[in-house]
């Protein structure tokens, strides 16, 4: 790769090389592919291995689950329907979402799931878009009746049983009380996996089909998707969840028959969807070039500017810094950004290298994929190892601190 041009130094990207090595070298994480771009040129890294016992090397091609790095590329699809007018974004979602009409709330968020009042007004758009309709996952109040009402009626991913399809899934949601009332709080998970449901009942057609047709062809991104077909299957590596106590490598999804190798009942934009580097990277620059691919337009300039910017209140914001700052034990310090816009966060304050302005989002099965808009910079990181450990969150802290120690002008 030249340098100069780029503003990536020589020596810097030697480091990020180096870096990168000594995390595989370490034996926690077999493989990545690391991908950045930066004035026009990129730089790849692919070392290691598909399995953490050897095997075959992973490619610039391999394909990675992309866990919640899903959410800043599923929102896309609203983004379309906000552009074309077929969403308002102050308008309620009950004409789509019946199931969401005339909620009750939680009086106390520890209380009883029957212990409610009256929703103040109903669920928008703007409140789903932005994380904030009331309901969602939140690791501060684990193990109160509403989050095990969560979990029983399985609304969220990860769990043994795959989520139900969506028709069923939105009905198991409208039995259940909102946390918050409407518009209050952000609140993380189902909002993103909520998006996927409401453009499907907006366009007719399947979640994945409408992105496909309106994202992923138009970007090139031909190993995007919400499964990996037979022809490509041993592209994808083997998920690794290890052990917490003991760093064992366990198997959390087999490439081979695992969970991503049919199409799912339910196409989730929380975390369902598979990629690769070049895929990201394609669409994490069309948000830098302000919605534009080449000489096409993918998204207006101003629904980019409207997704990759704060949309939270200071209010919101304060759950959201709760959430990240008081649970580093549980996200080993990643999502300290700050702010939130749609489907992604959006960093307000400097807290590491990153400037502000920077967008985009971490996955729980070891992937990282942000752009910075004063930089002019994207980073894609991919591994196959979820954050049951903290080895792939380090490696994702290592990687942005050396991609930005890289930028030399």
């Amino acid at each position: 790769m030249g340098t100069g041009s780029t503003g990536f130094s020589a020596a810097g990207v030697r480091r990020l090389h180096d870096v990168l090595q000594r995390h595989v070298d370490s034996g926690k994480v077999p493989g990545v592919v690391a991908l950045v771009s930066r004035g026009g040129e990129t730089h790849v890294e692919a070392i290691g291995t598909m399995r953490h016992d050897g095997g075959a090397d992973v490619r610039r091609d391999t394909i990675f689950r992309m866990a919640s790095t899903s959410k800043p590329l599923s929102i896309a699809g609203a983004m379309v329907l906000l552009d074309e007018c077929r969403l308002r974004l102050d308008d309620s979602v009950e004409q789509w979402l019946p199931e969401l009409a005339d909620r009750q709330v939680l009086k106390r968020i520890d209380g009883p799931v029957d212990d409610t009042e009256p929703a103040r007004r109903q669920i928008t758009v703007r409140d789903v878009l932005t994380s904030t309709f009331g309901l969602g996952m939140d690791m501060t109040v684990i193990g109160t009746p509403i989050m095990g009402a969560i979990f029983e009626q399985g609304l969220t991913p990860n769990l043994p049983e795959p989520m139900p399809e969506p028709d069923e899934w939105m009905r198991r949601l409208g039995t259940l009380p909102l946390m918050h009332q409407p518009g209050e709080q952000w609140q993380y998970q189902l909002s993103s996996d909520l998006v996927g449901v409401l453009v499907a009942r907006v366009t007719g057609q399947s979640f994945e089909s409408f992105l496909r047709e309106r994202i992923f062809e138009p970007l090139g991104m031909k190993d995007t998707g919400f499964h990996v077909p037979e022809d490509k299957i041993d592209r994808l590596p083997d998920l690794y969840a290890p052990d917490p106590q003991t760093g064992e490598f366990l198997v959390w999804d087999e490439a081979k028959g695992g969970r991503w190798s049919k199409p799912p009942a339910f196409p989730g934009g929380g975390g369902g969807l598979v990629s690769t580097a070049d895929d990201y990277q394609a669409y994490f620059q069309m948000l830098l070039n302000g919605g534009m691919h080449g000489n096409e337009r993918i998204l207006s300039r101003a629904v980019v500017e409207l997704m990759t910017t704060n949309r939270l209140t200071p209010e919101q914001t304060a759950a959201r810094t709760d959430l990240a700052r008081d649970n580093v034990h549980i996200s080993f310090g990643q999502g300290q950004h700050g702010g939130w816009g749609f489907g992604m966060a959006v960093r307000t304050y400097r807290g590491d290298y990153a400037p502000v302005g920077q967008f985009g989002w971490d996955g729980g099965s070891g992937t990282s994929t942000y752009a910075d808009p004063a930089n002019q910079l994207t980073g894609i990181l991919l591994t196959q190892v979820g954050a049951s450990a903290p080895n792939s969150i380090h490696f994702m802290h290592d990687f942005w601190t050396t991609l930005y120690q890289a930028i030399d002008d």
